[in-house]
């Protein structure tokens, strides 16, 4: 049997069936994990975006550390009321602090101890023959003199960056410089004042002394209100309030005094008023009427001169005339009078009527 020619010979091509399926379902494997793929970073992309914005709401502010040191400088630092940007944590961290609201803080280290149950329901520490050692704080005044004194400071943030970040513990700082500032005051004062004379100027002696260590070390915080409390130790108590009780009675007895002083002065300054009113008054009258007369005989005078008995006769009657003007009857007889006769017993007057004195 003769072998086949090598010419004769062709190779097969044919492609092998389980192959081709392999092939293409890897294809698809690939192309389903890339699309998968792609979301999968885009939704990352979009999550790290959005974990980049974050809100300020309002009355508070927003400060971006970066890797622990703030952002920017100056007013720059500070992120106010809306949305903003940073790098996510651990790269950025976001110190919000609050703004709008006022603070509060207490300075009791001068203050007599007392439990704030006891406080609440107004009860009063008993009191002992002396000071506790310390338990009961207190200052001392300029005349040598124990008072208790406690300070209540509201305060708002005006400086964020340091309030925040230039001390360990801005509350413990604050309070040192009310309770500084208390002691401050109290040996510029005596008891006396502290208490009840000079209470308003010694408050404002405590707040003037707190601004100025403030300032002084830039805390970053602005006074609002400031109230201050002055207490005399307990054993002493009720010495301090019957010289209290005395010292107002005996401003009461000055003011009424005083007020009564002042009503008679000005009752007897009205008094003299309208009397040299009146006197002033009647002065010019006067001088009016002797100007009047002296200018009337001045006039007169030339028809004097012209007639001296015509001028005496009108003066005469004038005379006459004023004298009997409230006389009912009047007899006037001229010349030398001989014999004089008058009705004694006459008929009185008919009033006239009404009508006929008016026709």
């Amino acid at each position: 049997m003769a072998a086949p020619s090598s010419g004769n010979l062709q190779p097969t091509n044919s492609p092998v069936p389980s192959d081709d399926a392999s092939s293409q379902a890897l294809n698809e494997a690939l192309g389903s994990s890339l699309l998968l793929i792609r979301i999968l970073a885009i939704v990352l992309a979009g999550a790290f975006l959005f974990s980049c914005v974050f809100t300020v709401n309002p009355n508070e502010v927003a400060i971006v550390l970066r890797f622990g040191r703030p952002v920017g400088e100056g007013s720059s630092q500070i992120k106010r009321q809306g949305l903003h940007w940073a790098f996510p944590y651990p790269i950025d961290e976001i110190v919000k602090v609050q703004i709008g609201e006022s603070k509060v803080i207490r300075a009791t280290g001068a203050w007599y101890a007392i439990s704030p149950e006891d406080e609440a329901a107004g009860l009063q520490p008993q009191a002992n023959a002396a000071l506790t050692p310390g338990v009961d704080g207190h200052v001392l005044t300029a005349d040598g003199n124990i008072l208790h004194v406690r300070a209540t400071l509201r305060y708002k943030i005006d400086n964020p960056v340091a309030y925040t970040f230039q001390f360990s513990n801005v509350t413990n700082l604050l309070r040192d410089t009310l309770d500084n500032a208390i002691h401050w005051a109290a040996v510029r004062y005596s008891a006396d004042a502290a208490l009840y004379k000079d209470r308003v100027a010694f408050r404002d002696t405590i707040r003037q002394r707190a601004a100025d260590l403030i300032q002084r070390h830039q805390i970053g915080v602005s006074l609002d209100t400031l109230d201050v409390e002055v207490a005399a130790p307990a054993f002493v108590k009720t010495y301090f309030d019957q010289v209290i009780a005395a010292e107002q009675d005996r401003s009461r007895k000055i003011n009424e005094a005083q007020g009564e002083y002042d009503r008679i002065t000005r009752e007897a300054e009205g008094e003299a008023k309208r009397a040299r009113d009146v006197g002033l008054g009647m002065s010019n009258q006067l001088v009016q009427a002797v100007s009047a007369d002296a200018q009337f005989f001045q006039q007169q005078l030339v028809e004097y001169k012209k007639n001296p008995s015509l001028l005496r006769e009108r003066l005469r009657i004038a005379t006459v005339g004023r004298v009997l003007t409230n006389a009912q009857d009047k007899f006037f007889q001229p010349g030398r009078v001989e014999e004089l006769r008058l009705n004694l017993s006459r008929e009185p007057e008919t009033p006239r009527k009404r009508e006929d004195a008016n026709r």
